[in-house]
């Protein structure tokens, strides 16, 4: 079982298919919402309602509107790993992929500035009780970044520079979403963090190629 199913079922069981069919109302009423007015927009009750579902119910797949948001970060970052593995990145290094994959996340987010925030935001106000659904996040984030290095056994090392792009493309966001940082500022940081990559490609790692 994986830690997803773990931790968003109720009960803490794998979800039969019509709790996922429910599980999925939920995530996409959160995320009209948040699309519509942000992180303020999300209340539980309107969730509910706009779901078809009791409103006990909904509490048992999410305990709090933090645990929800985040969930729906994590599935838009599903959906936008299915669109990169059928339109996958056309750098030539693997810094490049990454960039490339990191804009068009970006890019994707930019177009929804109210849900961004409100899951950006929700990612911040997690505390110990949110920690599954925020790992869930991160280890889909990794995901998608190491298909587009195109490796499947990274080192620690590599591992470790991933985890250093993911906090700068994180940063990133949070100052653009702020007014701080216009998106040519966050194309060059984004792309100036992945040189770390190229760092990393000896050895082992140099040795394996995409797919």
């Amino acid at each position: 079982m994986t830690a997803e199913a773990k931790s968003r079922g109720p009960a803490s069981l794998p979800l039969t298919e019509r709790q996922e069919a429910r599980r999925r109302r939920i995530l996409h009423a959160s995320a009209q919402l948040a699309s519509r007015g942000g992180f303020d927009a999300v209340q539980m009750r309107e969730v509910a309602e706009d779901s078809g579902v009791a409103l006990g119910t909904l509490y048992r797949y999410f305990p709090s509107k933090i645990h929800l948001l985040v969930a729906t970060m994590q599935d838009q970052l599903q959906h936008l790993h299915t669109t990169l593995r059928k339109r996958p990145p056309g750098g030539e290094s693997a810094a490049e992929r990454v960039a490339e994959t990191l804009m068009r996340a970006f890019r994707a987010l930019q177009r929804e500035p109210h849900l961004a925030d409100a899951m950006v935001r929700a990612l911040t106000f997690a505390d110990r009780s949110v920690s599954p659904e925020v790992d869930t996040v991160s280890r889909q984030t990794t995901a998608i970044i190491l298909d587009a290095m195109g490796l499947e056994h990274p080192t620690a090392e590599q591992l470790s520079a991933v985890r250093v792009i993911e906090h700068t493309w994180h940063s990133a966001l949070i100052t653009w979403l702020s007014g701080r940082a216009s998106i040519a500022q966050v194309k060059i940081d984004i792309e100036t963090v992945c040189r770390l990559i190229d760092m990393t490609q000896t050895g082992a790692g140099a040795g394996q190629g995409r797919g």
